[in-house]
């Protein structure tokens, strides 16, 4: 996912504190301080010595981001800047992607205590922002070209991989499942079944396009051999026993300047938005009259 708030250190930190923060304090504003919230033994701990506790400890960051985000939104309508939901979509999207698909996003939510409407929310900002900083950022040829130059080799695509494996503890189980397969079985259906990587059973064991280093050795040499649709037969590793199968090959291919182009504005702006950033708030601040009556 393209990210100027994951560019922004502070700044990600903030508005992930507001989106925590905020809820909780809109649900206060709704009842009373003296709700309970917890309870030890016969001790109870009310909502409104939570409310306070985390003022104490982060109400000054929190309330510094809330004035930001307020004058980004007063930005955004100013400029006419408008974030489609299919936009959002396709930012979300992405984020799932990297995170093994939309059920292993939803589990990394739920384990950080973050819901889908607040990552949503996030990523608005986030596409808001870059509207924002783009009239403040140029990339020129010459910039790309040096990039190019100096990291060519980030550029450069290995040879590739495509496999899918299934994962057992023993000899004994590998050779059952292979003999499965011989008989007609779906590879995919018995990756879900018996392989003991839960990270892409769910997925019929596919592991994606890999290159040469991403792999423990064994797996890695008989992965490479194997041809496109073959079967291996049981693979031993330090993580047990695995049968392999290719779908899919790429032969390395050396990085062009104007293959990478693209790729290489797309860096180069992020790496601009920052002091982008920087420039813009300066120059915004100063437009805004901000009363903090809770620190001063």
């Amino acid at each position: 996912m393209k990210s100027v708030l994951n560019k922004k250190g502070k700044l990600t930190a903030l508005i992930a504190i507001v989106l925590i923060f905020g809820a909780f304090a809109g649900a206060c504003s709704n009842s009373g301080d003296e709700e309970v919230v917890a309870m030890v033994n016969d001790v109870k701990i009310t909502k409104g010595e939570f409310y306070d506790y985390l003022v104490e400890q982060n109400g000054e960051e929190v309330l510094e981001a809330l004035i930001l985000e307020t004058m980004l939104q007063l930005e955004v309508e100013a400029n006419n800047i408008e974030v489609s939901e299919d936009e959002i979509d396709v930012e979300y999207a992405e984020m799932a992607a990297a995170y093994g698909g939309e059920e292993g996003l939803k589990n990394t939510l739920q384990m950080y205590g973050y819901t889908e409407e607040s990552i949503r929310k996030n990523l608005k900002l986030n596409l808001s922002i870059e509207k924002l900083m783009e009239p403040l950022i140029t990339v020129s040829d010459e910039e790309i070209a040096l990039y190019f130059a100096e990291n060519k080799e980030d550029f450069d695509v290995s040879e590739q991989v495509k496999a899918s494996h299934i994962l057992v503890a023993t000899k004994e189980e590998a050779d059952d499942i292979l003999d499965k397969l011989n008989s007609g079985e779906s590879f995919e259906d018995l990756a879900k079944e018996y392989s003991l990587d839960t990270s892409n059973a769910g997925n019929g064991g596919d592991l994606g396009y890999f290159g040469k280093g991403a792999m423990v050795q064994p797996f890695e040499d008989v992965a490479f051999r194997l041809a496109v649709g073959e079967v291996s037969e049981p693979v031993e590793t330090s993580f047990g026993f695995h049968i392999i199968k290719v779908f899919d090959k790429k032969a390395a291919e050396e990085a062009t300047l104007e293959g990478s182009k693209e790729t290489i504005t797309e860096v180069l702006k992020e790496t601009k938005m920052t002091e982008a950033y920087q420039t813009w708030y300066s120059e915004v601040k100063g437009k805004y009259t901000v009363k903090n009556n809770l620190f001063n």
